[in-house]
């Protein structure tokens, strides 16, 4: 008996002893397969095991916060809850938004933590097995725990103090010393992957992924940043346009109409729309369709200007193509993964709907989701957007695509109608020129040919050898809505040939996503490579029409953010200062310089820019700081005074 007596307190004080690293070590794994909806032998195998410096980091640092919390607390039950609501809800925050938009939960997302649930009920996202199993597991260790730690002898305030003391000083170390110091995390194989935060989730978890990306939130100031600097970009930039004997582009309506002749204030037309790019471009690479996708598309190129948009987003960040497009400036200084709309578009700033405003045009935009989604019911009035139709505001309108999205998305068609309604109300309003920019949503990831009944989706009937059944299904998916959105482009351009005034519209695609779970659609056809940085997989369609020239231009590639440049350029439109300079740095250095891609102007591409493509870089990002962060001393050069400076203090 005394014996026994003796044995179990040694047996029950190692099961104490283990059960913090173990426990904090399960949590670990359930957040894991939470995020990732499965964990198999290829998940350790091709993701955890590699990087298992990341996972190394999460599971001290659980196993601290449950020490930090028994320490203080000495309730061991509620040290085990911390532990794993820190772990799991993340985790399942990340599984959903990765769901939603094809990107994982990021700090900058706590923003918008309200509106993603609204939106993940509305996309009918139900909870998972995996975060049943998590539920019920984190039940027992949490009563288990109970029972195991019962009857611990009890410490006085000073032991528990410092036992907390110390446990918080080795988080806080763990945190600030190696989680938020990019060259300790870096010398431990945590690599920034600037192209695709979902790639960098699944390598380094969930924990490690959220954490290290809390250092990408400051915004440095160019180092001689001043007035002084700022005018002397702008005094070139004049200074240049007097001895430039060669238009951008030669062909264009602006360069070939008399200066006293050109359309001074068009209504212009924004098209942006969801995941688009040319698939029919697929049918040089061994696909064949039952219908012409693309047909008004390659109608309208022989009378259009028409090219590439290059897009900083892969796969999802459609509010950073849509930021670009309408501000000029580049999502690539800003801190990778960040969304404007969310951190930086916080006040009026400059860009092309508050331009537009300052030259007497009434401006819209209209998209088919929740107005809150991205934020854009506060980044909106920022540029200048005087109002805005979302979804709330769409009554009778036709959606499709029930398969992950319950309650289904609107259609192209039914947008192209929104579009032209919301026109004939600004016009009926007022005599103002119109400013109208739309989001379509129809075309959304994920593919699935359940999406569309089989009378209505657009059929694959020839493909590349090795190619799964459920890929094609997901093309068909895909193509349906490529077809729709042409239909759409149609359906707008011949409305708005027909108007009594001219019209500008541009439309272009947002981003390349993955086709059903992977890249094979555009591996085994040779289309691509399976990298999501791959400059092929960021070049979507773009076309720029209007109903009072027909004049054929080939843009060529160009940035996201040189959109609105260049459909002022070619257009004849009087262009403020700053887009007067990103039309000089696409002729004279390079035809996109984004994510650590540069295209040079004969379209190859490079990772090592010139040293004179460098200094054009960096001028732009002090011109693009000097609006979004600075003193705004450009708004004064382009008589935008009204707009203000940020209380720049550093």
């Amino acid at each position: 008996m005394a014996n026994c007596s003796k044995t179990t307190p040694r047996l029950l004080t190692a099961v104490r002893a283990f059960f913090p690293p173990l426990a904090t070590l399960g949590i670990l794994l359930l957040t894991e397969w939470i995020a990732r909806g499965t964990l198999n032998g290829d998940t350790f195998m091709n993701y955890i095991f590699p990087h298992a410096g990341a996972y190394l980091l999460a599971w001290a640092l659980l196993f601290l916060v449950w020490l930090c919390v028994d320490w203080l607390t000495r309730f061991a039950p509620l040290a085990t809850l911390t532990a794993a609501f820190l772990g799991c809800v993340p985790a399942a925050v990340d599984f959903y938004t990765l769901q939603l938009r094809g990107e994982p939960f990021l700090p900058w997302d706590l923003a918008q933590v309200s509106e993603a649930a609204g939106v993940a009920s509305a996309a009918g996202i139900h909870i998972q097995i995996s975060m049943v199993v998590s539920i019920v597991l984190v039940a027992v260790l949490t009563v288990g725990s109970f029972f195991l730690y019962r009857g611990r002898e009890k410490l006085r305030w000073a032991q528990r103090g410092a036992g907390f003391a110390a446990s918080a000083a080795l988080t806080c170390g763990l945190i600030f010393g190696v989680f938020l110091q990019p060259t300790v995390t870096q010398a431990i194989g945590i690599q920034p992957d600037a192209w695709m935060q979902d790639r960098y989730y699944s390598y380094y978890g969930v924990i490690t992924g959220f954490l290290t990306n809390l250092t990408n939130l400051e915004i440095s100031k160019p180092e001689d940043y001043s007035e002084e600097a700022v005018n002397a970009i702008l005094d070139d930039v004049e200074a240049g346009e007097k001895y430039t004997t060669q238009p951008l582009y030669p062909e264009s309506y602006g360069a070939v109409t008399p200066a006293d002749e050109v359309e001074k204030k068009p209504t212009i037309i924004y098209v942006m729309d969801e995941s688009y790019w040319d698939v029919s471009e697929l049918e040089q690479y061994g696909f064949t369709f039952d219908t012409d996708v693309s047909a008004n598309l390659h109608a309208l190129q022989q009378t259009s200007a028409s090219g590439r948009a290059y897009s900083p987003s892969f796969g999802g960040g459609t509010c950073d193509v849509e930021f670009e497009a309408l501000t000029g400036y580049s999502v690539s200084y800003l801190p990778s993964g960040s969304k404007p709309y969310q951190q930086h578009v916080t006040k009026p700033m400059f860009a092309l709907p508050n331009y537009l405003k300052s030259e007497g045009y009434q401006t819209a935009a209209v998209h088919c989701f929740w107005a809150k989604y991205w934020s854009r019911d506060t980044a909106y009035p920022n540029l200048g957007f005087d109002d805005f139709i979302s979804l709330e505001d769409m009554h009778h309108v036709q959606k499709v695509r029930r398969h992950y999205w319950t309650s289904g998305l609107v259609t192209d068609d039914s947008m192209a109608d929104q579009i032209i309604q919301q026109y004939e109300t600004m016009k009926s309003n007022s005599d103002a020129p119109v400013f109208l920019h739309a989001v379509t949503m129809q075309n959304h990831t994920n593919y699935n040919r359940d999406n569309y009944p089989d009378d209505e989706r657009v059929k694959v009937v020839s493909y590349p050898a090795g190619i799964r059944p459920s890929t094609i299904g997901a093309l068909e998916d895909f193509a349906t809505g490529i077809r729709d959105a042409d239909a759409m482009l149609g359906k707008l351009t011949e409305y708005f040939s027909q108007v009594d005034e001219p019209v500008i519209l541009v439309f272009w695609g947002d981003h390349y996503n993955p086709i059903d779970s992977n890249y094979d659609i555009f591996t085994a056809s040779g289309y691509a490579s399976d990298s999501s940085s791959d400059p092929r997989l960021h070049q979507t369609t773009l076309l720029m029409w209007s109903n009072y020239t027909n004049q054929a231009v080939d843009l060529g590639t160009i940035a996201a953010y040189d959109i609105s440049p260049v459909m002022m350029n070619i257009y004849g439109l009087d262009q403020p200062l700053y887009f007067r300079y990103l039309n000089r740095q696409l002729q004279a250095a390079y035809r996109t310089n984004t994510r650590g891609t540069v295209m040079n102007r004969d379209g190859s591409t490079t990772q090592e820019p010139t040293s004179l493509q460098q200094q054009w870089s960096a001028n732009h990002w002090m011109l693009q700081y000097d609006l979004m962060f600075g003193k705004g001393y450009a708004l004064k050069r382009m008589g935008l005074e009204d707009l203000g400076g940020t209380a720049d203090s550093k």
